[in-house]
């Protein structure tokens, strides 16, 4: 199926409304490969270098919809490397409730935006400039022109990293921006023992066109079936791309799929009860044995219990008993290296492809789902000036 909406004429796939979020989802690799050598380029080090020193108390990731996913992603592996604390804490939370969510200074923010146009993303970084002056910036974003990326230049305190402009999506939902950012992230482990590996970036890229090519039609059938509701699991850094998968349907869907994301141990503790015979289960399984064991045990109990209508499992060595006849399994390879980030890149690839092909199949518009409720970026709103 993949080939033959790729096949389609430029007019046929804008005529389908398909055009942008397919070319973003399928340009990954490519896009990862370049993100990854701006982040190793002299002046992207020296950007680093200047967010770093001195070297910060606190770190906090911050972004709204899909860039704070982002950070609940990055936050235990930057805590790992770093040696310092690190926690995401959302743009519009820090905004309402930032005397009480906000650590005590002197720490760095780090605001993850595609647009860096929202109303949160320059009202945090404002209040915090003005009314906790201690803290130091750093905006990763997808958009040059963007308001985080131009209006501070003249700010000591900020520092800006702008990514690839092919990053910088064109559809409605974040897909290439998102995983870019996620990757954009990672350059704070440069120079660390933790540092991503060349070998990382390549595993997930060819993971991820190995999805493309071999297992999109396993994913493209799934979407075919009518299911109602999708429950997203995560354990670690991996429960943000959960997160990122369940918005993905929820967004591509107009909300005609209900879903729920939750940690592989979370969903013994009530939410197992929000999954019905019409809903698909899609688990993200840890790189690390130790953890997978925990998680295949919960896929184990969801078979005998038989819950859900089928499960989309990806992740390494896939044991075959937690797979029941109507289930789909995707087996990666996690590099040595930055195995964690590898892994939830694929996992959110494959989020978006399943969203992707189910949203056709509801005869909705991927490019512009939910038309004349969302947009691209949130109206302008009152920012009326809580203070950290």
């Amino acid at each position: 199926m993949l080939r033959l909406l790729q096949g389609a004429t430029p007019e046929a796939q804008q005529t389908a409304g398909y055009a942008d979020t397919l070319r973003e989802i399928l340009q990954q690799p490519a896009t990862w490969q370049d993100t990854f050598d701006l982040l190793r380029n002299q002046a992207a080090q020296a950007q680093l270098a200047k967010a770093l020193d001195p070297h910060p108390a606190h770190i906090v990731l911050t972004g709204s919809g899909s860039s704070i996913y982002i950070g609940e992603c990055l936050a235990p592996v930057l805590q790992a490397g770093l040696g310092v604390p690190v926690q995401a804490i959302a743009a519009g939370t820090l905004l309402t409730h930032g005397r009480s969510v906000l650590p005590p200074g002197p720490g760095l923010l780090i605001s993850l935006a595609r647009s860096g146009d929202s109303p949160e993303s320059g009202g945090v970084v404002n209040m915090l400039l003005e009314h906790a002056p201690a803290w130091r910036h750093l905006v990763i974003t997808c958009n040059a022109n963007g308001k985080l990326a131009t209006h501070y230049r003249d700010e000591p305190r900020v520092t800006v990293l702008v990514l690839d402009e092919r990053t910088n999506d064109r559809s409605l939902v974040m897909t290439s921006s998102f995983t870019n950012l996620l990757l954009g992230g990672t350059a704070l482990l440069q120079g660390t023992r933790d540092a991503l590996a060349a070998s990382a970036v390549e595993t997930a890229g060819a993971n991820a066109q190995r999805i493309f090519d071999a297992h999109a039609d396993d994913i493209a059938m799934l979407a075919q079936r009518d299911f109602r509701s999708a429950v997203y699991l995560g354990s670690g850094g991996m429960f943000g791309a959960a997160r990122e998968g369940a918005l993905k349907m929820l967004e591509m869907t107009g909300g005609q799929v209900v879903t729920m994301a939750e940690t592989f141990l979370g969903l013994r503790h009530g939410p197992m009860s929000f999954v019905h015979p019409h809903t698909v289960i899609v688990a993200l399984l840890s790189p690390d044995p130790a953890v997978r064991n925990y998680e295949c045990d919960v896929l184990r109990e969801l078979s005998r219990k038989r819950l859900g209508m089928g499960k989309l499992v990806i992740g390494d060595d896939v044991p075959a008993d937690v797979l029941g006849l109507q289930d789909v399994a995707i087996t990666t390879s996690a590099a040595i290296s930055g195995g964690d980030v590898a892994s939830m890149l694929t996992g959110v690839v494959t989020g978006q492809l399943l969203a992707f092909f189910r949203c056709l199949q509801l005869g909705c518009k991927p490019d512009t789902p939910s038309e004349g409720v969302l947009t691209r970026v949130v109206e302008d709103f009152a920012i009326h000036g809580a203070k950290p």
